[in-house]
């Protein structure tokens, strides 16, 4: 039970500390994710892509908006990317799949 608390934690921590576009980005690509996944077996794939799809967004308004060098800021990422907490990553995908997984349903309950 205590591990389930951990990732909720750090479930709390990453909604609350997010600023305001990353969130909207969060929710566009989850939105698209549930919208473009056809059943619930591709709930996986639909994650992974998402959570994919998340950090190739947030690096391009990083180089865009934010004026980060594109080779700099890639190289600092991979890294930030390769030293991020297990328990961060397995937040993310839990987030993200259960909020996928609500989108698909209501998309297939309202389509039926």
């Amino acid at each position: 039970m205590s591990a389930l608390m951990e990732i909720w934690h750090a479930v709390q921590g990453i909604v609350t500390s997010a600023d305001t576009i990353t969130l909207v980005i969060g929710v566009v690509v989850l939105l698209a994710a549930g919208f473009m996944m056809q059943s619930f077996n591709a709930i996986v794939s639909a994650t992974v892509l998402a959570l994919v799809g998340f950090a190739l967004v947030g690096f391009i308004r990083a180089v865009t908006m934010g004026g980060q060098n594109f080779s700099a800021y890639a190289h600092t990422d991979w890294h930030n990317f390769l030293a991020l907490p297990m328990l961060t990553l397995v937040a993310y995908a839990a987030l993200f799949a259960v909020l996928i997984a609500v989108v698909h349903f209501v998309r297939s309950a309202v389509l039926r």
